[in-house]
């Protein structure tokens, strides 16, 4: 990516208190307290989630054209399989900056495929080829592991994933896991700009759904969601494209206790998959994305697009933070 400037409460004590008072409310009360009822998610178990991003950094860099990438796109591909999803793979050549054809393939997680009533949750699974944002010029051309960036984001949805298969929600829920979002122009090309460089793997599945007809009523995209202390701001396109959204997500955070990930306060906009999804598939998507307003390489951390986007630097409390908010929401969509 690129950045610019209530419980249900138990039925036998429903039962005991009509009783007393089951009459005591009209039919449009008694409608106004189902609507406010606040169902309880399933536990995010932060420990399954970083054991996700642990087997992905295993694999390597996950740049397209590599062993490193096809083994993980396999791996990817059984997890969701295992965990009751219908599976669809997209696979498709897509060229890069610089001509180079990247043999892609957006991984789709589908649960109760039937239904009308969808979300969409995303995130991207390769890793970039450059290190391009490293203090150390050597290491620019080095292809970076993407723990955070990219392997974060997969690894809470993997635990979704694993969580949906044994309590499902009302809604149908897709989980995509875009391919090729990292391969955009590098800091140190000499050519001419070249618009839309980044994320082709959401690019193409916008444009071409493993679905016909797709919709679903809003996206979340995971974007380095596992570093430790991170911060997530208002990100710019998602508060003009999607702030309903974005702004309920927000609020169920700082009910759940994790005012200091998720900062109500604006930070910057950036250049991500959910500005395709947006564009090209007409879906309003939130980017819940590390944004670092005090560091000043870069406001996507210190260790964003070098050699040290690492397993040390993920904290399982953010990774919980993250989990447990994404699942609160969908899990009380109606």
């Amino acid at each position: 990516m690129k950045i610019r400037n209530v419980l249900v409460l138990p039925v036998l004590l429903f039962i005991l208190t009509g009783v007393s008072c089951g009459n005591s409310k009209n039919k449009d009360d008694r409608t106004a307290d189902v609507d406010k009822e606040v169902i309880k998610a399933p536990e995010f178990d932060a420990d399954s989630a970083y054991c996700y991003v642990q087997a992905q950094a295993d694999f390597g860099p996950r740049v397209p054209n590599t062993q490193a990438h096809r083994e993980c796109g396999e791996y990817l591909a059984r997890q969701l399989e295992r965990f009751g999803a219908k599976v669809y793979n997209q696979y498709a050549d897509l060229t890069a900056y610089d001509g180079t054809i990247l043999k892609s393939r957006n991984i789709v997680g589908a649960y109760k495929p039937e239904s009308k009533k969808r979300v969409l949750l995303c995130a991207h699974w390769d890793s970039r080829p450059y290190a391009d944002n490293d203090p150390d010029p050597k290491n620019h051309h080095t292809p970076i592991l993407g723990v955070n960036d990219g392997a974060s984001g997969v690894g809470v949805l993997l635990e979704i994933a694993r969580q949906l298969q044994k309590e499902a929600p009302a809604l149908g829920i897709d989980i995509v896991f875009f391919d090729s979002e990292d391969y955009g122009l590098p800091e140190f090309y000499e050519g001419g700009y070249k618009q839309d460089t980044w994320c082709l793997g959401s690019q193409y599945w916008a444009r071409t759904p493993h679905v016909p007809n797709y919709n679903a009523r809003y996206g979340i995209l995971l974007d380095m969601v596992g570093g430790r202390d991170a911060t997530f701001y208002y990100e710019g396109y998602s508060a003009r494209t999607a702030r309903s959204e974005m702004k309920k997500i927000w609020k169920k955070a700082h009910e759940l206790g994790y005012g200091r990930y998720f900062v109500k306060e604006d930070g910057g906009e950036t250049v991500d998959d959910h500005l395709y999804v947006n564009k090209l598939a007409r879906i309003p998507c939130v980017d819940i994305i590390n944004y670092d307003a005090h560091n000043p390489r870069s406001s996507f951390g210190s260790f964003w697009h070098t050699v040290d986007d690492t397993i040390e630097h993920i904290d399982r409390n953010t990774l919980k933070a993250v989990g447990q908010t994404v699942m609160e929401v969908i899990y009380n969509e109606k």
